[in-house]
């Protein structure tokens, strides 16, 4: 348990705010074959399947995840995919990653079928991250201009957190960065549990008061016109 705690405590809380938001989101929104771009190691494949017929992994080819889950390799600028092949779509903390997201989003919106879903997670407030490969933050504003350029209707486009939440969980990655130099420092036990306890504070509060323009990261869920 403990060495369970240790490997995943800093992330507790915003995985399974985005796992909660989207098992409600997927079971409205998706359907048939779905193309999930940037899919890493498909860690929604189980929690989609009940919704689709297919699940379709695309990553690069240079990817520094696994590669096992990949089913084909390509890029977000060119999905190796017919015009209209997939009636779903689904891509997460990957538009943040992209040199040139509007590139992307016109792309998605060529493989998907009319009245197609896609659905994307896509981080406002948030640290540095897999460097030198962080290019954007994106407000409420700019991801409707995006998705409306590219040929999709927004459904709906959510915030994931209010201040709250926001700032538990950038202060809990902070306090990881004292977390080194092996299980003789005693912050090597000491933070993973001290995190847990800040994240689910957090997470009180935020109930208590969302203040939106805070949040961490939204979901947007557009219709290909």
């Amino acid at each position: 348990m403990f060495r369970e705690i240790n490997s995943s405590a800093k992330h507790v809380l915003d995985q399974w705010i985005v796992q909660n938001n989207l098992v409600k989101i997927c079971k409205k929104y998706f359907t048939g074959r779905l193309i999930d771009i940037g899919c890493g190691e498909k860690p929604y494949a189980d929690m989609i399947k009940p919704y689709i017929t297919e699940h379709i992994g695309i990553d690069h080819q240079d990817t520094l995840h696994d590669k096992f889950n990949i089913d084909r390799f390509g890029t977000a600028y060119d999905i190796p995919a017919e015009d209209g092949e997939f009636d779903s779509a689904l891509c997460t903390a990957v538009l943040e990653h992209l040199e040139e997201p509007d590139k992307a989003i016109a792309e998605c919106n060529r493989v998907l079928k009319p009245g197609g879903v896609a659905i994307y997670t896509v981080p406002f407030i948030w640290h540095l991250h897999e460097e030198p490969r962080d290019f954007f933050r994106f407000s409420k504003y700019s991801l409707r201009y995006l998705f409306e350029k590219n040929g999709f209707e927004i459904l709906e486009l959510k915030a994931l957190s209010g201040f709250w939440v926001t700032f538990g969980q950038l202060f809990v990655y902070y306090l990881y960065r004292f977390r080194r130099g092996g299980k003789l420092n005693p912050l090597w036990w000491l933070i993973p549990p001290i995190g847990l306890i800040i994240q689910g504070i957090a997470y009180m509060l935020d109930h208590l008061d969302k203040a939106e323009q805070w949040t961490w990261m939204y979901i947007v869920i557009a219709k290909k016109k």
